[in-house]
């Protein structure tokens, strides 16, 4: 019996895998997905990556790879990210491009070398111990004081809005083996999953060590994508709950648009957290993406549901009745997070309908939002202002709600005062406050002055919440949602079939 139960992580193991290659089989089958509102073109393009009929066309020049996915012995990898990208350009998959990608493409191949050839004292493989000898070592490690730091160094991977970032650390996970302990997530994601763990262990004298204990049994490799510090609550936290994180083991591979010493810039308390900085410097290298290219705004935008108006909320929901098709909108409770729920104003078919104000001038936040987009992947949105000082709240957290939209690949509909760079143009970082004019006298002036918001992190922010709302109305993004929704529904269809089978 007990053999046969410690087959089953295993088993269950190799259907995952056997699930996701029957995934990837089934989108490189579809060659021509459908919709009704975007006619299908044979390419369209997605964080830097062009693709063609479902397969990644990236953007790397095919004259440099023969060098690059040598290894340091001198013989050619025959796998990791660079050569998967030198693979699909001898199959005609890849358009030659960007050469600023190069570099971080061989810095992602060599982590990738270096994790295979060190995959045991890294303790990847989730099966490669027993139980018992699991429980033994966690025994022996409060007995005696070890030092586990991996071996390897992480990557931190930073850089300007729609330069590649997210897609060359998807290429890189997704190259791993699967029965490694592995996870990617959006950092967002991760910090609520680490709050909600720590409400769970209240009273314990050390939680962050017991949840860094559950994170680092679930998952070595860890890969945070747009990591952002906002919040104090995070900052106080990130320092002590990584030094727990690498002390077990954990190697992080993260994505963000600042630097490490440009995290949690302004922030209160800032000095607690200066040595989290100097602790991720010194266990990931840190990499500039150079590319001063953003991919997101290539999309074509002859296609999309981004309407600049007033009193264009009829006209929207006019649109939303289309999309639901025949299913009756009605209004629903969404439970989000820890039993809390979230009022629907009207969902059907996957879409929901919401006023700005519901979502973004009241006290919700990642939380709400992500679990939001788990039962709807449509959002229409009416009546989204033109941001600043007097609706800084808002403005955060609409920039989270973009970023989890995007996170989802869930589709916008949305009214607007103005675009997307004009939505934002009050918003200002220091140093932009700093070079704008000295003030007249002029009363116009200061009364619009008094609507500028400085503020560091926001104006960072911006530059990507621009970009992503640029994408994501483009005809191209709108397609690539098509087909992920068709290959949801797929799948849908046949494990049910699997179900009423067995």
């Amino acid at each position: 019996m007990r053999t046969i139960v410690r087959s089953i992580p295993r088993f269950l193991s190799e259907y995952r895998c056997r699930g996701q290659m029957r995934l990837y089989g089934s989108i490189r089958r579809q060659t021509s997905p459908t919709w009704t509102n975007c006619p299908v073109s044979n390419r369209f393009l997605q964080n830097g990556c062009f693709y063609r009929h479902g397969h990644p066309l990236c953007m790397i020049q095919t004259a440099s790879f023969a060098d690059a996915a040598r290894a340091t012995n001198g013989e050619v990898t025959r796998e990791g990210p660079l050569v998967e990208y030198q693979r699909r350009i001898v199959a005609g998959e890849l358009l030659e491009g960007d050469t600023f990608q190069l570099g971080t493409l061989r810095e992602l191949q060599r982590l990738y070398d270096e994790l295979v050839e060190n995959a045991n004292s890294c303790r990847l493989d989730r099966y490669a111990a027993s139980e018992k000898e699991s429980r033994s070592r966690w025994l022996w490690s409060r007995l005696i004081a070890q030092p586990s730091n991996s071996p390897v160094k992480g990557l931190y991977l930073y850089g300007g809005v729609g330069t590649g970032k997210t897609m060359l650390m998807d290429l890189f996970f997704n190259q791993l083996p699967c029965n490694w302990r592995k996870k990617r997530t959006h950092f967002h994601d991760f910090m609520l999953n680490v709050h909600s763990r720590l409400r769970k262990h209240q009273g314990v004298s050390d939680p962050l060590e017991v949840v860094a204990g559950e994170l680092s049994d679930e998952s070595i490799l860890l890969c945070l994508d747009e990591f952002m510090v906002t919040d104090v609550a995070d900052a106080l936290i990130l320092n002590r709950l990584f030094k727990h994180l690498y002390s077990n083991g954990t190697i992080l591979v993260s994505t963000s648009n600042r630097p490490p010493d440009n995290l949690y810039e302004g922030g209160l308390q800032r000095d607690l957290f200066l040595p989290f900085i100097a602790t991720l410097k010194e266990r990931c290298v840190v990499r500039e993406i150079g590319s001063s290219v953003d991919y997101r705004k290539l999309t074509s935008a002859e296609e999309g549901f981004y309407f600049v108006g007033e009193d264009l909320s009829g006209f929207l929901k006019q649109k939303f009745m289309q999309l639901v098709e025949d299913h009756r909108p009605y209004p629903q409770d969404v439970e989000v997070v820890m039993g809390r729920t979230l009022h629907v104003q009207m969902g059907a078919n996957g879409c929901a309908y919401f006023s700005f104000d519901e979502l973004c001038d009241r006290p919700l936040g990642a939380a709400d939002y992500f679990g939001l987009f788990k039962k709807f992947h449509t959002l229409a949105l009416d009546g989204v202002p033109v941001l600043g000082l007097h609706n800084k709240a808002a403005a955060y957290r609409f920039v989270t709600l973009v970023d989890v939209m995007y996170e989802n690949r869930a589709r916008l509909l949305c009214t607007a005062e103005a675009t997307p760079v004009e939505l934002f143009e009050r918003i200002v970082t220091i140093a932009e406050a700093q070079k704008m004019g000295p003030r007249t006298s002029s009363r116009s002036r200061k009364s619009e002055d008094s609507f500028i918001c400085v503020d560091n992190e926001l104006g960072f922010a911006k530059d990507r919440t621009i970009s992503r709302l640029t994408e994501m109305n483009s005809r191209e993004y709108l397609e690539h949602h098509a087909v992920m929704i068709s290959q949801r529904q797929q799948l849908d269809e046949e494990s049910n079939q699997e179900f009423v089978q067995a």
